[in-house]
């Protein structure tokens, strides 16, 4: 699941990053391209167009990034699996707990 998401992020990286170079701050960009009437979509048609595929997909990519967040539980590296962890219990039972007793330094020579 969490690469599923990952993945769908990236492409709506990818999709938002085309959309906004698409578009140009002074209102040119790809709209100053239909200046005839008979087009299909017009200048304003795409302006809205593209304004409204800009605000979906950042708002596609905060969902995704807060799904991503719910669906990581404690962090990938922190957490055990439940096989793991009965392995990591059958080993303490068999070797017994560790124990740390301290190491005496050793006593001084007498030279002679």
């Amino acid at each position: 699941m969490y690469l599923v998401l990952v993945i769908l992020i990236v492409i709506v990286c990818v999709l938002l990053g085309a959309i906004v170079l698409i578009q140009n701050p002074k209102g040119g960009g790809l709209t100053s391209n239909f200046s005839s009437s008979s087009q299909l979509m017009g200048v304003q048609k795409t302006g809205d167009f593209l304004e409204k595929g800009t605000w979906i997909l950042a708002i596609a990519l905060m969902v995704l990034s807060l799904a991503v967040n719910v669906t990581v539980k404690g962090g990938g590296a922190t957490s055990i699996s439940a096989e793991k962890q009965k392995e990591l219990e059958q080993v303490n039972k068999q070797t017994g707990p560790a124990t740390t007793t301290p190491i005496a330094a050793p006593a001084p020579q007498k030279s002679k």
